[in-house]
């Protein structure tokens, strides 16, 4: 998880009062060193509004759940703003020790997805991703 500077320095509790009433914005694109920096080549794959509060103890409350995919790829990260706009995080998502864990592992246009896990760890790293050996694009 990435905090946006109006955020650094709060504690999870914090993060997740600040959260309610947001949006989740998830994109299969590479995340950005930080939550104010623009997006390239990013491929926005659903949008999630939360409730307000948006937690009931450790569990997200989206008021849909699940939302309809607006295209196709991969979950890779979920960016976090007010109803302003402004940005609150980003959070890591995909497959293994990532902020957000979605149903499906891809997303698809018109097809359900949905949250299944969502965590807020205010201080945690981003884990690295799982690379396949198998992967050529790395000459591996």
């Amino acid at each position: 998880m990435k905090l946006a500077k109006a955020y650094e320095g709060c504690g999870v509790e914090e993060i997740k009062a600040a959260l309610g009433g947001a949006t989740l914005h998830v994109y299969s694109c590479a995340q950005p060193a930080s939550p104010e920096a623009s997006l390239f080549r990013n491929r926005f794959l659903a949008e999630f509004v939360l409730d307000s509060p948006a937690f009931d103890g450790e569990s997200i409350k989206p008021l849909h759940n699940p939302v309809t995919g607006k295209d196709v790829g991969v979950p890779l990260f979920v960016r976090a703003s007010k109803p302003d706009g402004a940005v609150i995080a980003d959070f890591s998502a995909g497959p293994g020790d990532m902020d957000v864990k979605f149903a499906t592992t891809s997303c698809t246009a018109g097809a359900p997805v949905e949250i299944t896990k969502f965590r807020v760890r205010a201080g945690a790293a981003d884990p690295p991703r799982f690379v396949s050996p198998r992967d050529r694009a790395l000459g591996r």
